[in-house]
């Protein structure tokens, strides 16, 4: 079992920004891929990106070449850097490590909001 908790949003006006973190001890012990998920107020959950235990990285369409998901196996923390911020980027975001091993836990999310 891997328990995340994510960190680092805020409120920022477009073309900003952030840089969330997920504390996830035991990610690499466990060999657990790391997801980011956002979901939007009243809407569902969306994948927003990934890395596997290799560190290859995937996106969704919408974020390619602004976000970037990297890790720190020393820190157990999974990133997302998030540059040239969109109002429509603005959600809750989630991270979720998965694998065989892993579980499937969630943390309490952390707010981004982007104004125009």
């Amino acid at each position: 079992q891997v328990q995340p908790v994510e960190s680092g949003g805020g409120s920022v006006q477009a073309g900003g920004s952030l840089r969330l973190s997920c504390t996830a001890p035991g990610f690499t012990s466990h060999s657990c891929a790391v997801t980011w998920y956002r979901q939007a107020a009243g809407k569902q959950r969306e994948w927003v990106a990934e890395i596997t235990t290799r560190g290859n990285t995937l996106y969704v369409d919408p974020v390619k070449g602004r976000f970037t998901i990297s890790k720190d196996t020393a820190k157990d923390t999974v990133y997302l850097q998030m540059n040239s911020l969109k109002p429509e980027d603005t959600a809750t975001y989630y991270c979720n490590p998965y694998g065989p091993n892993c579980g499937d836990n969630w943390g309490q999310g952390t707010e981004v909001t982007v104004s125009p």
